[in-house]
Formats: structure tokens, C-alpha cells, sequence
């Protein structure tokens, strides 16, 4: 969020900085984030594609924009688009600095390193998605994930509706065939309670998180520290969701995790520091089980 101040602030001063735009960000960052984290699999990469789609949103022609939110998704989607196929052709020319050299030139592991978040949430939730195209993946996190119509999606890869049908049906039975006892896209109801809880993190908004709640839901949270403290259990709808605001609320990153399963990672300073699984039943979140790592947020939020 503070790399948008900073962005507003080196804009020439006759583009309109107004209200709206300020509304336009607050509503739809989050959204816009979690749809480019499910494309590039990058937190910095999604965040940097989302501040680059509003930096064209304040050079656009505002009048001719009846959807924001539907113009930022696509803008969005074509610059991370445009990311992976580029990061696609540099895998035709590797160079040995670059990070997938890394197996072929094994550095020495220190027994004393701590085991962080990143290291095992990071290939479990993206080794799927990996294994497709680029267009495969734009079309399936859109379309099959976020719901997007496929003539919307169509508008954004630059392929009739009905090829992007075809790429749906292809990127699902890659993933299918991947892993087996995953579905390949969340329930719907788990998909908007997701995005509804992580706006309301977003926002810090503690009425709209409390809405997600059940009455009797169960919070439990595991910190990474040494010594291990025991879990930490909160009982009911305020207080489960006045502690989550104390951690999640405005300042972290959040974002979906694998597809088909209410996941929600934390990032603070583009590190991962928690992951978040939502239980949820009849729309409504009844557990919520935490890991979070508080050190690594307050090293990237001084």
C-alpha cells in the first residue's frame, strides 16, 4: 500500500488524484492481488502487477471505463500475462545466477537454520499450477476460480471464448492428473467466503469479518518460536475476530492458497509469515487453525 503513496506521489500533478480512485483502490486491491498471486505464484511479482494496473488506471480515460474493478482484473491479468510468458522464454535461456539452477549447485546446509514458512508452503501450493501454459493458467484462475465469464476471459488472453473453453478443459485435466485427490476448483461457497474474509483482513473492517463468522466459531492459533508457546484458542464471533484483526488486519498481504481448499497465506514484506485454513460450513467459517511465524512480520513491518 505504501509503494501506491509513493507511486501517486511522483505522478505529474495535473493527473486527477481523486476520491474515487482512493475508493477504487481500497475496494479492489485485495481482489486484484489474489487473482495475479493465483497467476504468478510470486507475492512481489502479483503485487507489483496490481500497482502497475492502477498506475494505468490513473493515466486512463476514466469516463470511458463503466466497471473498474472488470477493467483492472483484465488489466491485471494481461500484465501477469505477459510476465509468465517472459519468465517462459528466459527457462529457454537459463543463466546460472538465476534461482531453478539452484538443484544443480547445492550449497551447503547450516544445521542451526530455522525452517521457515516459505520453504514447504511455496512448492506445495504451486506445483500444480506450474504445469501449465501460460494461457492455461490466465484462463483457469479466472474462469474456474474467480468465476470470470469466458467471453470476459476471452477479451483478456486474445482468444475466442470458445478456445478458452478448450484451455479450461485442458488445465483441469492437468491438475486433475497432478494431483488426484484434489479438486480442481474450490466449492463456490468456500471461494466467497474466502474473498470475503480476506477483504474484511484487508479493510480492517470488523464488522464485515464478523458476518463470516459463526456464532460459535473456534479460532486456534500456532506461533513459530522457540521455546514454543501453547496454542493460542479463542471462542466466539468478536472475539475470534477482533484477535485476527490484530494480526491480519490492514498492513499484510493476503491471499488464496491452492486451488480448491480455503487457504489464506500472509505475507508482510513479501515474506510469508502465516497460513490460515478456514473450516467452513452452510457459508459461514465455524474453525479457523492458524500458523504464524510472528518474527518474520516484524522484521519486514519496522
Amino acid at each position: 500500500m505504501y509503494d501506491w503513496i509513493r507511486t501517486l506521489e511522483a505522478l505529474p500533478v495535473e493527473i486527477d488524484r481523486d476520491v474515487r480512485l482512493d475508493e477504487a483502490w481500497h475496494a479492489h486491491r485485495a481482489h486484484l492481488v489474489n487473482v495475479a498471486f493465483r497467476i504468478l505464484s510470486d507475492i512481489g511479482a502479483a503485487e507489483d502487477a496490481v500497482q502497475e494496473a492502477y498506475a494505468r488506471l490513473l493515466r486512463a480515460d476514466r469516463s470511458a471505463i463503466d466497471d473498474e474493478r472488470g477493467w483492472l482484473v483484465v488489466v491485471t491479468s494481461r500484465i501477469c500475462l505477459d510476465q509468465i510468458r517472459s519468465a517462459r522464454a528466459r527457462l529457454d535461456r537459463p543463466e546460472p545466477s538465476e534461482r531453478f539452477d539452484r538443484d544443480e549447485s547445492p550449497r551447503a546446509v547450516d544445521p542451526a537454520d530455522r525452517v521457515t514458512l516459505d520453504d514447504d508452503v511455496r512448492d506445495a501450493l504451486h506445483v500444480v499450477l506450474h504445469r501449465l501454459t501460460p494461457a492455461e493458467r490466465v484462463v483457469f484462475v479466472l474462469h474456474d476460480v474467480f468465476q470470470v465469464p469466458f467471453d470476459a476471459v476471452a477479451q483478456t488472453v486474445g482468444r475466442p471464448a470458445g478456445t478458452c473453453r478448450q484451455l479450461a478443459r485442458r488445465a483441469r485435466a492437468k491438475i486433475e492428473a497432478a494431483r488426484p485427490p484434489m479438486t480442481a476448483v474450490a466449492p463456490d461457497e468456500h471461494h466467497v467466503v474466502t474473498e470475503k474474509f480476506i477483504a474484511a483482513c484487508a479493510n480492517g473492517d470488523l464488522d464485515a469479518l464478523t458476518a463470516v463468522l459463526d456464532p460459535e466459531v473456534w479460532g486456534v492459533g500456532i506461533v513459530l518460536a522457540e521455546p514454543a508457546p501453547p496454542p493460542q484458542v479463542n471462542h466466539g464471533r468478536d472475539e475470534v475476530a477482533r484477535n485476527l484483526l490484530v494480526y491480519l488486519g490492514s498492513g499484510p498481504t493476503l491471499v488464496g492458497g491452492p486451488a480448491g481448499e480455503p487457504v489464506i497465506l500472509g505475507y508482510a514484506g513479501r515474506q510469508l509469515f502465516a497460513v490460515v485454513v478456514l473450516t467452513i460450513r452452510d457459508g459461514l467459517i465455524v474453525r479457523i487453525d492458524a500458523t504464524a511465524d510472528p518474527s518474520a512480520r516484524v522484521d519486514r513491518m519496522r
